[in-house]
């Protein structure tokens, strides 16, 4: 059965990835992004299996408009992944609030006003799924991305909301914990603050873990989204990248080993 995808942020890196994999497993896709002039070459090889829409998803008013013409393009929609995102790079104490604000609206409400927009129609239609790209770091903050893991975090709590209600209508949701990889994110689609020198030492240690590696290419995830598209059961959650799957089974044991170091604190009084 063919299939009718979603997928936002869909002209490079994941969602171009998650786009290709789509159309060449022989499904129908609507791919929406800011500028969908690359997604051309797609066009012309998959010209009655591609939609291109352009659309920045906070702008809450397009993005409604954006799923009534999805809708409209091939008669429904079975899959929507939200993978449109941006990264902001700096310390907490450097970001501005015009900064703050901006990215919120991308990786978070953007993310909401998507989930808003599609949910009537799968209701109608008795079923859809919903792939909320996040990110393996929701688990906690870190240096330098403490607001890019924020966003994500809310992302998922508002996520595991939207699935609990929405199950009764037969729209399953996965969060899509991904791990690092090649997008250009950090080159095309970052914002940096104005460094605090107080600062520096943190950060110069910092890029010397980080490394130069960019991660792997954005398509070897595709055979695992492909595949939890066409799951019957899906899970709720699913981490994607092995490497992603061990840092953050570590951090649940951290974070669970502190609870206990202290749950005789937590025990002094009731509620």
């Amino acid at each position: 059965m063919t299939r009718v995808w979603l997928i936002t942020g869909a002209s490079r890196g994941l969602g171009r990835a998650f786009t290709e994999a789509a159309l060449q497993a022989g499904d129908r896709v609507i791919g929406a992004a800011r500028n969908v002039e690359p997604l051309a070459d797609l066009v012309q090889q998959y010209p009655d299996d591609l939609v291109r829409i352009p659309l920045d998803v906070t702008d809450r008013a397009a993005v409604f408009a954006a799923a009534e013409q999805a809708v409209a393009a091939f008669g429904r929609l079975d899959i929507v992944v939200n993978n449109a995102g941006a990264m902001l790079l700096g310390m907490v104490e450097e970001a501005s609030e015009e900064q703050i604000r901006a990215h919120f609206d991308v990786n978070l409400f953007g993310a909401v006003w998507v989930t808003q927009a599609v949910l009537p129609y799968l209701r109608a239609q008795g079923g859809g799924r919903i792939l909320q790209v996040t990110t393996m770091g929701t688990g906690g903050g870190f240096p330098m991305v403490g607001m890019y893991a924020a966003g994500k975090s809310a992302l998922d709590s508002v996520s595991e909301a939207v699935a609990m209600e929405a199950e009764q209508f037969g729209v399953k949701l996965t969060i899509v914990q991904m791990g690092g990889y090649d997008t250009g994110l950090f080159a095309k689609g970052t914002t940096m603050t104005t460094p605090d020198p107080h600062y520096q030492e943190l950060r110069d240690k910092l890029v010397e873990m980080w490394g130069e590696d960019a991660g792997p290419a954005p398509e070897t995830a595709a055979p695992a989204i492909m595949e939890l598209a066409g799951l019957a059961d899906p899970p709720r959650r699913l981490i994607v990248g092995s490497e992603s799957f061990d840092v953050v089974q570590q951090d649940l044991q951290d974070r669970m080993a502190q609870y206990r170091a202290w749950e005789h604190l937590s025990r002094t009084v009731s509620g």
